[in-house]
């Protein structure tokens, strides 16, 4: 699709679709966040800088909450981006999840949809957690239209996972250094194709997932060819690329620290130097 076509395609979904947002808590005065990403490098991260990491500001993502590290990082940011977390507490790692999240002693912010405001609510109780939101909308177009639409919070590079509204919203709370732990994005390496034609696609995390949540993930590839998760792999990473150059602008920087990570779009550096 044309730059025109794709300009006139997002204004159209941004009047459509977005909302008025809640903006998360101001950064702190250093300006830097570490988003913890759930690839499977996090946990030699964790690992070999969980000391760091206590005394750092981080971001956590998707079903870190799931796991003994949540209450050891006690991050102050967290993000759910994907609808099937707002989709009912009717399965066992959703109902823990959520549990996990009401329960947080500490000040967090949890980051969702803004759509997703009433459910979140509902189902944090009365918990302390604070509740922001952001505009689950995927815009690409002209690049003065990307950076206006993405820095008045109404869309954002195609979302096709969770750290693209996660560094958004890092970018809205004001921080300046925006560093990528987990980020593996290694998905190329998890592809395969059965006798049967159905492609496969087990993408680990730094956790171990239960085996309903690899049935669910497995029974989320049913159906689609390969042609269409590369196509989703694209959308992916030339996203990260969009993100880059919107940042760039803003005089923003995003240093994606993974060991290994497939995403070239970033600066790599060390964590800790």
């Amino acid at each position: 699709m044309s730059a025109l076509g794709s300009s006139a395609k997002g204004l159209v979904k941004m009047a459509l679709q977005s909302r008025r947002t809640i903006a998360p808590e101001s950064a702190g005065p250093d300006g830097r966040i570490i988003i913890l990403a759930n690839g499977p490098s996090l946990r030699d991260t964790i690992a070999r800088y969980g000391n760091r990491l206590v005394a750092d500001t981080t971001l956590a993502v998707n079903f870190f909450a799931n796991t003994e590290q949540f209450r050891q990082l006690r991050p102050r940011y967290y993000v759910l981006a994907d609808p099937h977390f707002f989709s009912g507490a009717d399965h066992d790692n959703l109902r823990s999840l959520w549990a996990n999240l009401a329960a947080t002693d500490w000040p967090m912010t949890l980051c969702v949809p803004v759509r997703q405001l009433a459910t979140a609510r509902r189902l944090l109780g009365d918990s302390a957690v604070r509740l922001a939101t952001f505009n689950f909308v995927g815009l690409e177009g002209f690049g003065r239209l990307e950076r206006v639409a993405y820095g008045a919070g109404l869309a954002m590079p195609r979302p096709r996972n969770v750290l693209i509204p996660a560094i958004m919203c890092a970018i809205a709370a004001g921080f300046r250094e925006i560093y990528l732990t987990g980020a593996d994005h290694s998905w190329l390496q998890t592809i395969s194709v059965t006798e049967r034609n159905e492609v496969a696609s087990v993408q680990p995390h730094f956790y171990k997932d239960s085996d309903k949540e690899l049935a669910r993930s497995t029974a989320e590839y049913r159906g689609y060819r390969l042609h269409d998760i590369l196509r989703s792999f694209y959308v992916a990473f030339s996203g990260y690329h969009r993100l880059r150059r919107f940042a760039d602008a803003r005089g923003i920087r995003i240093i994606n620290a993974t060991q290994g990570s497939f995403i070239d779009a970033f600066e790599r550096q060390e964590l800790y130097r």
